[in-house]
C-alpha cells in the first residue's frame, strides 16, 4: 500500500462516518504537511483531522480574525470541534490541554482523551 492508502485506512478506523469529500481533504492535509510526512499514519490522520475540523467546521478562524489569541480561540471552539469529531464517529476527543499547531504538528505531549 502507498502512503495515501495507509492514511485512508487509518482515517477510516478513526472517523468511520467522515464523508468522502472530507476524507480526501484530511488525507491531502496529512500528505502536504511537512511535519506529518514521516509521522505514524494514525498520528498523522488524527492531527490532520483535528486541524481540518477546527478550521472548516468551527468559528476558530473568525475568532483569530477578531483578535483572540490561538489558545483562547481553541478553548472557545472546543465543544464544537468535539461535536464534529463525534458526528464523524471518532471516539477520540480533544482536551483543553492538547494543542495542535496550524501544520498539524503537536506542540504539547498531552494525549487526546478517549471517550
Amino acid at each position: 500500500m502507498n502512503r495515501r492508502e495507509v492514511l485512508a485506512a487509518a482515517l477510516a478506523r478513526l472517523a468511520p462516518r467522515l464523508p468522502d469529500f472530507e476524507t480526501e481533504a484530511v488525507i491531502d492535509r496529512a500528505l502536504a504537511s511537512p511535519g506529518l510526512r514521516n509521522a505514524r499514519p494514525d498520528t498523522a490522520v488524527w492531527l490532520a483531522l483535528v486541524a481540518y475540523a477546527r478550521h472548516v467546521f468551527t468559528e476558530y478562524d473568525a475568532l483569530l480574525d477578531e483578535g483572540y489569541d490561538r489558545d483562547s480561540a481553541r478553548h472557545f471552539v472546543l465543544d464544537d470541534l468535539n461535536a464534529v469529531l463525534a458526528e464523524w464517529g471518532s471516539r477520540r476527543q480533544v482536551s483543553d490541554a492538547e494543542t495542535v499547531d496550524e501544520s498539524g504538528d503537536p506542540e504539547e505531549s498531552a494525549e487526546p482523551e478517549e471517550s
